[in-house]
């Protein structure tokens, strides 16, 4: 890329590898999983998984291969369309899921949506709040309120929402666990990303408190905090006239420069495996933290 108005600063792009970005998913990534989705004796056979923020990016990968794995998965987005589509498409591959509209800013919508996935399937095993959104680079004194609400209102009231709805039926069914998508920005961050860090470094005392609260129930809470992801929330910082190749030599390139372990961003699917893993016996001692996973992004700072 050129200099000028279509280059992309250094702050730019070490600030978006800090953000932990988690949007639309990558084409395809039903491929592996939906080859297993017909295996219904996975790791999650029998298990009801409720998702947030499924319909793109990490919950759209989580949907799928939590489904492949067995599970009853319902989830929700606000756009109708892309819901759908996902439904159908685990749905093709023999896996079972339900999509649900929701938007996590409403507390009556989200209420809805979880007694709804729990009547559905009986119950609920596991809930993976994910529901996040991030606005362009903007320095604190010049975000908008409006701004700022929206950030609060989705990524640390949409999880404090979600917990209120998801517990009482947890401690009903005697345990579960929750999962949460963080980032690495509850670590580090970089200029520009003041509403997004503040929203995301809340979201570790929230996972503290929810886990203190309810280890005596049987129930884990823990944050998957990812580092850069390749996804289409990465368009809120794309240069006006790239060409989707163009955009994509870029991103490859600030990826070479944020994450100085491997050197690229991370596959939803890969963020999809790490929830899997979290969520599964393996971690049965695990609650209260915060698991960055972030190819040695952060170990580079």
């Amino acid at each position: 890329m050129g200099r000028g108005k279509r280059a992309v600063s250094r702050r730019r792009v070490i600030g978006a590898a800090a953000a932990g970005l988690a949007g639309a998913g990558v084409p395809g990534a039903a491929g592996a999983a939906g080859g297993r989705a017909a295996e219904r004796g996975g790791r999650y056979a029998g298990k009801t998984v409720l998702i947030t923020g499924a319909t793109s990016g990490i919950g759209r990968a989580a949907a799928v291969a939590f489904a492949a794995e067995g599970a009853r998965v319902g989830f929700c987005g606000r756009r109708e369309r892309l819901g759908r589509a996902v439904e159908e498409e685990i749905r093709a591959a023999g896996g079972e899921a339900t999509y649900i509209r929701a938007d996590v800013r409403r507390p009556d919508e989200v209420e809805d949506f979880v007694n709804r996935v729990v009547r559905t399937y009986g119950g609920l095993d596991v809930a993976l709040n994910n529901a996040g959104i991030q606005k362009p680079f903007t320095d604190v004194h010049e975000v908008t309120v409006q701004e700022w609400d929206d950030v609060a209102s989705t990524n640390i009231r949409g999880i404090f929402l979600a917990l209120k709805y998801e517990i009482p039926h947890m401690r009903g069914r005697g345990g579960g666990v929750i999962l949460v998508t963080g980032s690495s920005n509850q670590f580090a961050t970089r200029p520009g990303l003041g509403s997004y860090t503040a929203a995301k470094n809340g979201v570790s005392g929230l996972v503290q408190a929810a886990a203190l609260e309810n280890a005596p129930h049987n129930i884990r809470v823990v944050a998957l905090a990812p580092g850069m992801t390749d996804t289409p929330m990465l368009d809120v910082h794309r240069p006006d006239g790239l060409t989707d190749e163009q955009w994509a030599q870029e991103k490859a390139r600030f990826a070479a420069l944020g994450v100085d372990g491997f050197k690229r961003m991370a596959r939803p699917e890969e963020m999809a495996s790490a929830a899997l893993a979290l969520a599964s016996p393996d971690f049965a001692f695990q609650t209260g933290a915060s698991v960055l996973v972030d190819g040695g992004q952060l170990a580079g700072l």
